[in-house]
């Protein structure tokens, strides 16, 4: 193996494990941290997650989200560039779907949910009436991403098999 293949193969792995982190992440809000806010008082829920908001933005939860997205955007390129390449397809398929998916989800919809939230007062009218259909948005949209980083994971996992499967 040349020095790109040991390369290539951390990448691939960085990129499984950072898809299987962030897939177990947003699978733990989707099936108890959610449902456990939305038994809390909706003053209570709104304060509980308004200060989740705040925790998630740390270095490590930033740099598995966003470091993971930069593998991926590597792996789409060399799986264009080198088509050709058994897996090439897996690798391209599980770059798309965290991108998209996963990162693009998170943006798109999660953050300005988030965004909305950090702005009302937990006891609040407003804040109230926000709070059961943010519960409902929010975690529709994780749902989602919860499976993009799922299915990324595995579709990344068969490409880093696919040699020894082929043989």
């Amino acid at each position: 193996m040349t020095n790109f293949d040991y390369s290539l193969l951390a990448l691939k792995l960085l990129a499984v494990l950072g898809c299987g982190l962030m897939a177990g992440v947003f699978f733990a809000f989707s099936t108890f941290v959610m449902n456990a806010l939305a038994r809390l008082q909706p003053a209570q829920g709104i304060a509980a997650m308004q200060s989740i908001n705040i925790a998630a933005i740390n270095p490590l939860f930033m740099t598995v989200l966003f470091g993971t997205a930069a593998a991926c955007i590597l792996l789409v390129i060399f799986s264009l560039l080198r088509w050709h390449q058994p897996g090439a397809a897996y690798l391209l398929l599980g770059s798309l779907l965290y991108i998209v998916g996963t990162l693009g989800v998170t943006i798109v919809f999660n953050v300005p949910l988030n965004d909305a939230l950090a702005k009302v007062e937990p006891d609040s009218t407003i804040g109230q009436s926000l709070w059961s259909s943010y519960l409902t948005n929010w975690t529709i949209w994780n749902h989602i991403r919860t499976a993009a980083a799922l299915v990324a994971a595995a579709s990344f996992t068969i490409a880093l098999c696919y040699r020894a499967v082929q043989s």
